[in-house]
């Protein structure tokens, strides 16, 4: 598996749930830019229109080497689930509170796929517990080490 880009600020803004991966249709030149790593999911978020579910604010650099023909950077690109997903996703987000976002990109073979969370957002308070409870755990495990 071969990841092109993370999103880590959304395990720090969100409670991640659960996750599915997801097929991305891509333009020829898209997939190239994937290759050389050049791709952004910050402030990115998924969308379930009429059974259909859309990558919205995904920046994918334009191809270097690319003609007139290249693609927009910040277009929306469709998801490819099974309509069973999508639904057991939609009753999930129809609760208070909930949201599908991407987690990252990454290369299944030859093929672009993205990793899609059902989140509930934090409040700040759950954010500075989360960091607390990290820096705990790393200097327990220093401590540990020069034992």
């Amino acid at each position: 598996m071969n990841i092109v880009c993370q999103n880590r600020k959304a395990f720090h803004d969100y409670q991640i749930e659960e996750s599915v991966e997801a097929g991305m249709a891509l333009l020829g030149t898209e997939v190239k830019s994937l290759r050389a790593g050049q791709a952004n999911l910050k402030d990115s978020y998924v969308l379930l229109k009429d059974d259909e579910a859309f990558l919205f604010n995904c920046h994918i650099s334009p191809y270097s080497h690319g003609n007139i023909t290249n693609h927009e950077p910040l277009r929306t690109r469709k998801l490819l689930l099974h309509r069973k997903e999508i639904e057991r996703l939609r009753g999930k987000v129809a609760q208070k509170g909930y949201t599908l976002i991407p987690l990252k990109i990454y290369f299944k073979g030859s093929m672009a796929k993205v990793e899609v969370g059902l989140a509930k957002g934090k409040r700040q308070y759950e954010k500075r517990e989360t960091i607390k409870k990290k820096e705990a755990v790393r200097e327990i495990a220093r401590a540990m080490k020069n034992r």
